[in-house]
């Protein structure tokens, strides 16, 4: 069966964002269920920095979470509670190995570099899952290297990048864009640039939401 491509799925997300991670599954799920209906989307990945004023080397992740949850009690159910949700999908935790809250400014750069050379979705999921599941510092250039390669890229490539000041003008004027728009929470997402819901909403609700928008989006420019 031949499915033509019907439109662009645009996420909005941060690399450290568990909602995201687990909406990208839900994503995945509801791509799926649309291809059954003979729908086709691609999906482009794009930034918004949670932590914008976050300082370049990162912050000690429990001094962190203490400062912004009020204790470590309400941290460590935050934490168990996303586990769980993440379990459900697929998906295996380890927040306990993470120590860091990094900046995300060069992993939105990585994510923009994989972009540009098609391997987008490879190197998002491996940033995913280096943070969640392995405790990875993707704040870290050297790290941010390694799960580059894993996703996709060449190392000759990220390194390039990460020693110059390519892709920072583009990611800022992105994650801007996101605000104007109105976005205050990821992950969040947009067929054909109309943002349509945002959370990690079920793969069940998410595909007939995308199909509804594409009818309405093709009608309209008919």
């Amino acid at each position: 069966m031949t499915v033509a491509t019907a439109g662009r799925i645009d996420v909005i997300s941060d690399a450290i964002c568990p909602w995201c991670y687990i909406g990208k599954r839900q994503l995945e799920r509801a791509l799926d269920l649309l291809e059954k209906n003979k729908l086709r989307f691609t999906v482009a990945w794009h930034p918004f920095q949670l932590n914008p004023e976050m300082p370049a080397e990162g912050v000690d992740r429990q001094q962190y979470r203490l400062a912004k949850f009020g204790s470590a009690e309400r941290s460590r159910q935050m934490d168990e509670r996303i586990t769980e949700v993440a379990a459900g999908v697929g998906i295996e935790f380890h927040l306990d190995k993470l120590t860091r809250t990094p900046n995300t400014l060069d992993a939105h750069r990585l994510i923009r570099l994989a972009g540009q050379k098609g391997v987008q979705d490879g190197v998002v999921e491996a940033l995913f899952e280096g943070y969640f599941c392995d405790g990875a510092d993707i704040g870290n250039s050297e790290v941010l290297a390694r799960l580059g390669v894993e996703g996709g890229l060449e190392r000759e490539d990220i390194t390039a990048m990460l020693a110059s000041d390519g892709g920072l003008k583009e990611v800022a004027a992105a994650d801007r864009m996101a605000r104007n728009a109105g976005i205050q929470g990821v992950p969040s997402f947009a067929l054909q640039g109309h943002v349509l819901f945002s959370g990690a909403v079920p793969a069940e609700e998410m595909a007939p939401a995308f199909r509804r928008a594409w009818e309405i989006l093709k009608n309209r420019a008919a």
